[in-house]
């Protein structure tokens, strides 16, 4: 199979190609990703020497470069993980998420359309669904987001399953919970407690720390979008999900304990607007029709995390780029901290 992912070098991106590669070493894939500061090539390091891989550094939205890219690759399928994905930074500066995630995602279902594509998916979240407080949301429940990110986000989702009932497209909607695990950017909540506590810096959570997210192993999901995009059927939506909800005061809390840090400061500041309470999905759907469900629990996933992390300190600091340190500072200063 000859797949197109873009946004490969992010986060989930790059453990999915970790993950497909290795479960499918004849696979041919190429890698687009803009290389925004969310963007690493460390993160497939030692990828550009294999023969069945290529990585092109490209924007989604440059309708003519990814025109050329899909003439000469002639692609099977094409996973969409390119996005912008950070609710701070969509609050502060929405038109970036409404330019990637949304216009970048009509540039690619053109594209999948024109060259007769195979299979689209796309990766989504659970966010598109806002805030829940009781039960689960299915894969038919209302999008009500609260942010620009998750409103973009479910703005594409709209589009792309309009494509398919109107032209056909064969499109699958993939809306994961909060993935953690290695590589992951530390302007996210798990990498950035573990970085501020690495460092002794004071550790900010919003309100009262009482939100609570499902926490999902990103290895997890790399599985539950490899067997998705084998068996899934054209036109569905799968929620994937690990039943891991904990408080981000239980996560700070359970990432201390495994740090063995005793003495740390927790500062809690004013809430995030239009924060989301709870996010909750049915996985049932994946797990009838898919038979997939997560292999690794919160207590072993947040361990081999912390591991990771330590690991490769080199890691972590490289991520810290100019763009990171200036969002950050005034990210803090709104708190009313200091990033030292």
């Amino acid at each position: 199979m000859r797949i197109v992912i873009t946004g490969g070098c992010g986060f989930i991106g790059s453990n999915f190609i970790r993950y497909h590669a290795k479960k499918h070493p004849r696979s041919e894939i190429l890698n687009v990703d803009k290389l925004t500061y969310a963007g690493n090539l460390e993160n497939l390091k030692g990828f550009s020497e294999r023969k069945n891989y290529r990585f092109v550094k490209a924007d989604i939205c440059d309708i003519s470069r990814m025109r050329s890219l899909f003439r000469k690759f002639k692609p099977d399928a094409v996973i969409n993980f390119a996005a912008e994905t950070h609710v701070d930074r969509s609050i502060v500066k929405p038109d970036i998420f409404l330019q990637t995630n949304f216009l970048g995602v009509g540039n690619l279902l053109n594209l999948c359309f024109n060259f007769r594509v195979k299979r689209f998916l796309q990766i989504s979240t659970d966010e598109v669904y806002g805030s829940i407080i009781k039960g689960n949301f299915r894969e038919d429940s209302v999008l009500t987001p609260s942010s620009p990110y998750a409103a973009s986000k479910a703005g594409a989702d709209c589009l792309v399953k309009a494509y398919h009932k109107t032209y056909g497209l064969p499109v699958i909607i993939t809306r994961s919970s909060n993935n953690y695990g290695p590589y992951q950017f530390p302007e996210k909540f798990i990498p950035l407690v573990i970085l501020n506590a690495l460092e002794n810096k004071p550790i900010p959570v919003y309100g009262k720390g009482m939100n609570v997210r499902d926490w999902l192993y990103v290895e997890d999901n790399c599985a539950a979008i490899d067997e998705i995009l084998d068996k899934g059927k054209i036109g569905e939506i799968y929620n994937i999900g690990s039943k891991s909800e904990k408080t981000n005061l239980q996560v700070i809390k359970t990432l201390l304990k495994i740090l063995n840090i005793d003495k740390f400061q927790i500062v809690h500041t004013k809430d995030r607007l239009g924060h989301d309470q709870r996010y909750s999905l049915s996985i049932g759907k994946i797990k009838k029709h898919i038979r997939w469900k997560p292999q690794v629990s919160f207590t072993a996933g947040i361990k081999k995390t912390v591991a990771w992390y330590l690991k490769n300190k080199l890691w972590l600091k490289n991520t810290q780029t100019g763009a990171y340190r200036s969002f950050y500072k005034k990210y803090y200063s709104r708190l009313g901290l200091k990033n030292t």
